[in-house]
């Protein structure tokens, strides 16, 4: 099961500085628009601490986090959802992901050019979220046209949807993104059909100099009050500090984020919030050979997150044998929690939870 986070913002805020930090992936990063035209796609490490202690108590062989799927997309600029810049890539670019980490320069540099000449994060925002905005409403409209002759004609489908889409077409018309809309399980799949742009969910990333790493600076004040409505979250990260993390061992990390006054680095908790933003958790495989990390969407049952490990465990689904993470550890691993009664088999209908230890029996 992939996750695709599309890393996107105006030219030169820092996006590919950001991407190139996070995969290592030594991509151009240049002080000029455009520099990014393809987009590049690079998988990510989740790193989870669990992970390496349920390793380090079976001795595994090898360790395996889980990963997501991270896309640094073209720059885009006011005027993109009628083809300016490179408008049009970059809106087929995004409609490919499953969510948007919103790039916003929060910091002052003489030797980067701003593409609007200042440094603006609430204008810059909506920018970004004004063209999304413009190409959701084309794409509503052209439906609500297709869909008004079915509602005429007495359609029961079609007159229901043309209410949904009414009620889209005004929201997006208010300037509001397609996310903020209710809607009711039965028509969920009408706005996934949809595939609109500011439907996806979107956490911020305000990009800061070094000095404002731990207590951020005024424009990250003002992008914290104006997401406030969108309840979206907002990631401070430097990444020029990023960027030199990326070429540390892990020792020189630990020690060069402590005189930081950081207890992570910005990369985690932004793979962290992308996390939480999807709704998704990990569970875990443990043994002598692999000790492994799996993503599943959170309310996932036991037969559908062993179809992420193969297709076979799930069609052949019989019983799981689960172990919370916390018992595991407690208990020196899977023998001390069955000798404490720790360890239960469960059915199809479990729901698994973040952290179980989980061996699958199947047949097929």
């Amino acid at each position: 099961m992939g996750f695709r986070c599309g890393i996107v913002g105006l030219p030169n805020v820092g996006k590919s500085t950001i991407f190139n930090a996070m995969t290592s992936a030594g991509i151009e990063s240049a002080n000029y628009p455009f520099c990014t035209i393809e987009p590049n796609v690079g998988m990510v490490p989740v790193r989870d601490p669990r992970l390496d202690k349920l390793a380090a108590l079976a001795k595994t062989k090898k360790e395996a986090y889980a990963q997501m799927e991270f896309v640094d997309i073209a720059g885009l600029v006011s005027g993109a959802s009628k083809g300016e810049g490179l408008g049009n890539q970059f809106l087929a670019h995004i409609r490919q992901v499953d969510a948007i980490a919103h790039v916003v320069r929060c910091f002052e540099d003489p030797n980067i050019v701003h593409v609007d000449g200042s440094i603006d994060p609430i204008r810059d925002r909506e920018i970004i979220n004004t063209e999304l905005i413009l190409a959701d409403m084309d794409t509503v409209a052209r439906r609500i046209d297709k869909t008004a002759g079915r509602a005429r004609s007495g359609d029961k489908t079609g007159q229901n949807q043309l209410v949904v889409l009414e009620k889209l077409a005004k929201l997006l018309d208010e300037g509001k993104p397609a996310r903020l809309l209710e809607v009711d399980e039965g028509n969920k799949g009408l706005l996934k059909e949809l595939c609109l742009l500011s439907a996806k969910p979107v956490l911020y990333v305000a990009n800061v100099k070094e000095e404002d790493i731990v207590s951020g600076n005024h424009w990250v004040d003002q992008l914290n009050e104006a997401v406030r409505e969108e309840d979206a979250p907002v990631v401070v990260i430097s990444g020029a500090i990023e960027e030199e993390l990326s070429s540390m061992t892990e020792e020189e990390r630990r020690e060069f984020l402590a005189e930081m006054g950081m207890e992570e680095s910005g990369l985690n908790r932004l793979v962290r919030a992308g996390y939480q933003l999807l709704g998704l958790i990990n569970f875990f495989t443990v043994g002598v050979q692999e000790t492994r990390a799996w993503t599943i969407k959170k309310g996932a049952t036991a037969p559908q997150a062993a179809g992420v490990i193969h297709t076979d465990f799930e069609r052949g689904f019989i019983r799981a044998e689960i172990t919370a993470y916390e018992d595991f550890i407690a208990c020196g691993g899977e023998a001390g929690a069955k000798d404490k009664g720790l360890w239960r088999l469960e059915g199809k209908d479990y729901i698994v939870k973040d952290g179980d230890c989980v061996n699958f029996r199947f047949n097929v």
